[in-house]
């Protein structure tokens, strides 16, 4: 199982951070040690003083594809959800300003949080869904896929020209703005619509 990540999918989080618009869409990984195993707290690494969360709208693959072209890629998941790619913002910047890898800022342990799946069918359109993150009970982040540079079924198409998409896999889909540090005692709530998918507590 990988997780492949996409940056700089929503012009509003592209501008707030003074990112250059990408005419092709950003592509990291996180290894499968990134997940935050299910009831367990987010706890903020040592090594950063600056973990901003970043909620995103994700997909679950659910067969082999490679090559995979745009009209046919709905039929590689049927469950979606929200998850959060904590990032080292002050590393990331650091890594950045040296053009070098990004990977210790974004694929830590614990760095990656994914929600409850739900069927995609329980939506009438995957390019027009609401999703939001709560910061102890208060909106912090908002976003609809219609906002999206890329759709999730380009995104689907892209990645799979240069990975093989396997079952199980995870794609985040990209933030909106809104992205700000994380404390300890924060909890952090993900819904997609009104349907609440994830819950942590951050240490």
């Amino acid at each position: 199982m990988k997780i492949v990540c996409v940056g700089r999918n929503y012009a509003n989080h592209i501008e707030e951070l003074k990112n250059e618009r990408p005419s092709e869409p950003v592509v990291f990984m996180k290894p499968d040690s990134a997940v935050l195993l299910k009831q367990h707290p987010f706890v903020i690494p040592e090594f950063s003083e600056d973990v901003h969360h970043e909620i995103e709208i994700i997909v679950k693959i659910n067969k082999v594809g490679k090559y995979i072209e745009p009209k046919f890629a709905h039929k590689y998941y049927d469950e979606i959800s929200v998850g959060i790619d904590f990032t080292a913002r002050d590393l990331q910047s650091k890594l950045k300003e040296k053009g070098l890898p990004w990977e210790k800022a974004k694929a830590f342990d614990g760095s990656a949080v994914i929600g409850d799946f739900v069927p995609k069918t329980d939506y009438v359109s995957m390019e027009n869904l609401n999703f939001e993150l709560r910061n102890n009970n208060e909106t912090v982040q908002k976003g609809n896929s219609e906002m999206m540079l890329w759709k999730i079924d380009e995104l689907i198409s892209h990645v799979s020209q240069f990975f093989t998409l396997k079952i199980g896999d995870i794609i985040f889909t990209g933030t909106p703005a809104g992205v700000a540090a994380v404390k300890p005692n924060d909890v952090l709530e993900g819904f997609l619509e009104d349907k609440k998918l994830f819950r942590i507590q951050v240490k």
